[in-house]
């Protein structure tokens, strides 16, 4: 089955791989090919959407320098360099859709707003916000095309509306996981493709409690023995998943700790490195706004564990 949006989610992969790799100037870099057919094993190894990928990435990466003078034109006060890298292949994809695609095949509305939707689930907290508005400045200038045009494409299974409090349930943990060293405390984290450190977490199955279920991820993304000290704290967000509709995806984090050892990060998709920060430096850290109070208290327990005791 084709997910259009699962397949711009893996260019934008690419792309951002791609972006890194100029940027380095490496004289290894795969080509930009090599590169999406490793990123649709990972994630989408069944995908019908290989030739779509393909032509977008292509199309792209043919038409980068007419991209970025767009973008450059659309935001003056902000030079294309510091941009984050997120946020300008996400441009560029947005960008190529509403200048260069069949618009019988993605309207200009559907360019722009799976855009907005990528910067959303990619980026930092204003992604979406700063791509709106550049592509929504590109879109006056064209003359709003396709203003009351709707896709022709075949339309995504639709859900029936489910109430919040009848949305399946889906129980994750995720982990501050801390370790004492040489007088120091350090924090283990993983970086995520997209540029952002954060906490290690994962599914929770249906015989465990969250606590068992946290231990057992740590240890299967981390290979570390870590022991529970305390709970820091719940999220929970809505998902919305092409075979079952909206989801309810609810995260206990908890407070581990974890012998000062060598981190074996495990091989899954979204993930390239894992390591330990001294406590001091983590929070000049690129972390995702919504993990940011797990990790102040977090902070605020290790740097004060009499205090913490007497709450």
């Amino acid at each position: 089955m084709s997910n259009r949006h699962l397949s711009r989610s893996i260019v934008l992969q690419t792309l951002f791989e791609w972006d890194m790799n100029l940027e380095d100037n490496s004289d290894n870099t795969p080509a930009t090919n090599n590169i999406l057919e490793r990123n649709i094993g990972e994630f989408a190894p069944d995908s019908q959407d290989k030739p779509f990928m393909t032509a977008l990435l292509d199309g792209i990466l043919q038409k980068q320098n007419d991209l970025d003078a767009v973008i450059t034109k659309a935001a003056p006060e902000w030079p294309l360099d510091k941009i984050s890298r997120v946020d300008r292949n996400i441009l560029r994809i947005g960008l190529f859709e509403l200048l260069f695609a069949d618009r019988s095949e993605v309207p200009a509305k559907v360019a722009i707003n799976e855009a907005i939707e990528l910067g959303k689930n990619f980026g930092g907290e204003s992604s979406g916000r700063f791509i709106n508005g550049v592509l929504g400045s590109v879109y006056k200038e064209l003359g709003e095309p396709g203003k009351d045009e709707t896709s022709k494409r075949k339309e995504r299974k639709k859900h029936p509306l489910v109430p919040y409090d009848q949305m399946p349930v889906e129980r994750k943990g995720g982990a501050v996981v801390y370790a004492r060293h040489d007088d120091d405390v350090y924090v283990a984290l993983v970086h995520d493709v997209f540029g952002h450190w954060t906490l290690p977490k994962g599914g929770i199955e249906d015989a465990e409690t969250e606590e068992q279920g946290t231990i057992r991820e740590i240890k299967q993304e981390l290979g570390l023995d870590a022991d529970l000290r305390e709970k820091l704290g719940e999220n929970e967000y809505v998902a919305s998943n092409p075979e079952k509709g909206k989801i309810r995806k609810h995260v206990t984090y908890f407070l581990l700790e974890a012998p000062f050892a060598d981190i074996v990060l495990e091989e899954k998709g979204g993930l390239d490195d894992a390591r330990w920060f001294k406590l001091a430096d983590i929070l000049e850290l690129n972390f995702y706004h919504d993990i940011l109070t797990i990790i102040t208290k977090a902070i605020n327990i290790l740097l004060n564990p009499q205090d913490a005791k007497k709450k």
